[in-house]
């Protein structure tokens, strides 16, 4: 019988966490891990393990190859939790790709129509806008309006937003290379204290990404989805949703719309949750929990030894 706590959140993280050689040492210990990506393998016809193994790395960074690999990886630690400990969260999030791991560990979704969802959705996004037409990069240092405005002012009839409101003074702005560039120069000329560009082939979650939209809505009519067994929050309105429509509107959205992240982990903890678990490969959204929700406890947890000190937090 499991026991759900209100005080605590699992968060997944989305694309960008991925490495060679994840999941490695959690499989030593535990046969779950590679039966997840077995079923993976078995969805997609490749040998998944073999990839975040073996690499190469450009193969793992393709964003059809990247999602369903962090879905596996999210969802296999998340059985190892299941296997080791009685807890569950009340509350779950994931940040943009994350979600869809948030949906399978909530039973909204299978992890098969998952795994095929997330592969369909890396090559819709790829087709939208070809290698070299668009880009991303982070704002460090500005407030989110500023951002805002600054993306507004030199988008010059192309498109470029901001799209991920990461952490307070951390924005990701997304659109056409050019206008990325013109809003990065405009940025820095405003006082941000750095702007990066992230190296991704898709300009996720700004308009450019609405022609992909409507055609992951059409597979995600198909795609059974029931009630989350937990409240899980939406990126694109920081709502929880319990039936298919509204979900499937939500990932539709989520597509061409922000990542609204700040305001998901704030409204988390509004709601007296005090500790946040980052559920699957590396400890990103730790470090953006921590600036939101700064009187929260935080953890990631993505090995062996990481696993087993949040046992410890979350059991004590």
């Amino acid at each position: 019988m499991s026991e759900q706590k209100n005080n605590l959140a699992f968060v997944f993280p989305g694309q960008g966490s991925q490495s060679i050689g994840m999941m490695a040492d959690l499989a030593e210990s535990f046969s779950s891990v590679k039966q997840t990506f077995e079923q993976a393998s078995d969805v997609l016809s490749f040998d998944l393990w073999q990839l975040i193994q073996q690499g190469p790395v450009e193969d793992l960074n393709q964003t059809h190859n990247t999602q369903p690999a962090m879905l596996a990886a999210g969802v296999a630690m998340w059985r190892v939790w299941c296997e080791q400990s009685t807890v569950v969260p009340a509350w779950m999030a994931g940040h943009s790709l994350g979600e869809y791991s948030a949906l399978v560990c909530a039973q909204a979704l299978s992890f098969e129509d998952g795994i095929a969802l997330v592969a369909a959705r890396g090559r819709l996004m790829q087709q939208a806008v070809p290698v070299g037409i668009g880009a991303m990069a982070a704002i460090i240092g500005l407030k989110d309006q500023q951002v805002i405005d600054v993306c507004a002012e030199h988008a010059e009839h192309e498109v470029v937003s901001a799209v991920n409101f990461n952490a307070p003074g951390q924005v990701v702005i997304a659109g056409h290379v050019a206008a990325v560039e013109r809003a990065m120069l405009a940025a820095k000329e405003a006082g941000a204290k750095r702007a990066l560009p992230l190296p991704v082939s898709v300009p996720s979650h700004c308009a450019l990404m609405e022609s992909a939209a409507e055609k992951l809505y059409e597979k995600l009519q198909a795609v059974k989805i029931g009630e989350p067994q937990m409240r899980l929050i939406h990126n694109a309105d920081v709502m929880s949703h319990s039936s298919a429509t509204e979900i499937r509107e939500a990932l539709k959205e989520q597509l061409f719309k922000p990542v609204r992240w700040v305001d998901s982990v704030s409204h988390m903890h509004e709601q007296e949750v005090t500790r946040f678990v980052e559920c699957g490969p590396g400890k990103v959204l730790m470090g953006l929990n921590r600036r939101i929700a700064k009187a929260a406890d935080h953890h990631t947890m993505y090995d062996a030894v990481t696993l087993e000190k949040v046992l410890e937090q979350v059991n004590g």
